[in-house]
């Protein structure tokens, strides 16, 4: 199982992205916690993400020298922008989304045309760039932090005002106020004056992030461990509230809203802080660890528009195939069992998995079901029948069929040749053996208490006349050439984890991402 924890993270409404350091991004539904979706394309560290105004897209900078941008309903890459010649820092998006600029470890502050993609602009400085914000007031102000300094420009490359002292910056919504972050010092001043309106302090600390609440009153800014939390109406200058729960150091801060503070964190979690302005004790914040577990199966129902995973913490989600969000997330308790499916049947999510030598059967509405002894040997591969009435289990030298109402065997028949590397797939009651080393083998199960009928042809779930899927290829080929065609590549694609239907594609990686390709908008 691979862990990446968040280097970024923004917010758009009950829209929240995190940017890991895997080079992905997962997006979140900011009331229930549930992972909607994972955006992948960027190959390295995400350091810079932010949503357009309008929330319906998305800009990351990358560690890989890019800047993406996104469309946040389909989950896919609008556009990618090369020039930097180093990580990308910082990303920034205009007010009415034509411009981004980005800040570089190549010292350069890069303006980009959204519509053609081009640099309109490059800004040398002699420091990296750790960071660009665009103006949501005004469209011809820009600021950038290199070198600990604050400088302002205009949309030419002009320095506007003198820098100022400063590592990290943060914005009112307004624009009115700026808060700076200066050695152990915070900051706040008027924007349009330069003069201070506001000064903390916190001892011993280095300060990670910052941020204004959206109606301006609170600033947050994280040091360590540890978020801060100022009234900027109050003449205190000690912290309203002081929020502890993470274990190492906190990456990144953002408000939701004026009384919900989110941070992210390098011991792989986000947590959410409610801030009740009544009462300095913090009220039983919610902490969501960011692991990518590895997908251990995959179901591709295109009747129903939706494809199910599981990975090998017993979390299984359902797909929407036509965008790629996650529509629902369960908990369940097939922690990495050695195999397992996962069927929607009649709108009831049916889920089967092996180990101990036992076969479990599961349902999010009644629980579990069944446990069925397995003693024909080691279980290699199960399936579960397209009505929901079976489980085929590949055992070494037979397939059984069991009844998954009662938990007996309904069908049996033995293998002839014992080979490694098998798996099953299963159409209705017909059930197919694929292997590396010889053609599939296949049977009905159709007819209980009939003798099994052969299968000659192979599996018309992985074929649509011209193309066919080879399971044990993990690769699409002309059914006239026999020449691959399309190749699945990635870390750790085994057949188990992968379907097709003669149109889309499905798979699960180890990095726990989900890949669905639409193969009506693809050439080959």
């Amino acid at each position: 199982m691979l862990n990446h924890f968040p280097l970024t993270l923004a917010c758009w409404k009950n829209i929240i992205a995190i940017g890991l350091r895997s080079g992905n991004i997962i997006t979140l539904d900011g009331t229930t916690g549930i992972q909607m979706a994972i955006l992948s394309g960027h190959n390295d560290y995400v350091r810079s993400i932010t949503f357009s105004p309008d929330g319906t897209s998305l800009v990351s900078g990358s560690d890989d020298e890019t800047i993406r941008f996104w469309d946040v309903q389909t989950g896919g890459v609008a556009k990618t922008f090369y020039g930097h010649t180093s990580y990308v820092l910082s990303v920034s998006i205009s007010a009415d989304c034509t411009m981004i600029a980005s800040g570089s470890a190549d010292k350069t502050i890069c303006l980009w045309d959204i519509q053609t993609e081009e640099c309109h602009h490059v800004i040398n400085q002699q420091n990296q760039v750790n960071y660009v914000r665009l103006s949501p007031i005004d469209p011809q102000h820009l600021v950038s932090v290199s070198g600990n300094q604050v400088w302002h420009w205009n949309m030419s490359g002009h320095q506007t005002s003198p820098t100022h002292d400063g590592s990290h910056i943060a914005f009112s919504l307004d624009d009115t106020q700026i808060v700076s972050c200066q050695g152990e010092d915070i900051v706040i001043k008027n924007t349009d004056s330069g003069t201070t309106a506001a000064k903390f302090h916190i001892d011993n600390s280095r300060i990670s992030d910052c941020c204004f609440s959206p109606d301006g009153r609170l600033i947050a800014v994280a040091a360590g461990h540890t978020v801060y939390v100022w009234d900027t109406t109050s003449s205190d200058l000690h912290p309203t509230k002081t929020f502890v729960g993470h274990t190492n150091n906190i990456t990144s801060l953002a408000f939701s809203s004026p009384s919900s503070l989110i941070s992210s964190s390098m011991d792989k979690s986000v947590k959410f802080w409610q801030i009740n302005t009544l009462d300095p004790v913090l009220t039983d914040p919610k902490s969501i660890p960011l692991t990518s577990a590895q997908i251990k199966s995959i179901t591709l129902q295109t009747e129903d528009g939706i494809a199910i995973s599981r990975d090998s913490e017993g979390v299984v989600r359902t797909w929407d195939i036509s965008t790629g969000l996650c529509k629902a997330s369960f908990q369940t308790p097939a922690k990495d069992p050695q195999w397992s499916d996962i069927q929607l049947i009649n709108n009831q999510l049916i889920l089967v998995w092996y180990v101990k030598r036992k076969i479990h059967i599961w349902d999010v509405e009644r629980g579990e079901l069944q446990k069925v002894d397995v003693t024909q040997g080691r279980v290699e591969s199960i399936r579960i029948s397209g009505d929901g009435s079976k489980v085929f289990c590949l055992s070494w030298k037979t397939i059984q069929a069991w009844s998954i109402q009662t938990g007996e065997v309904v069908g049996e028949v033995g293998l002839e040749v014992c080979q490694s590397q098998r798996s099953l797939t299963v159409e209705d009651s017909r059930v197919w053996v694929h292997s590396p080393f010889s053609e599939p083998l296949g049977w009905d199960f159709g007819t209980p208490g009939s003798s099994l009928v052969r299968l000659s042809n192979t599996p018309l779930l992985h074929s649509n006349n011209t193309k066919v899927w080879d399971i044990n290829q993990s690769a699409i080929k002309d059914t006239v050439t026999g020449k691959v065609v399309f190749q699945l590549t990635g870390r750790f694609i085994y057949p188990q984890v992968s379907q097709w239907d003669g149109q889309y594609l499905v798979a699960g990686y180890q990095s726990g991402e989900v890949l669905i390709l639409d193969f009506n908008y693809m050439l080959f």
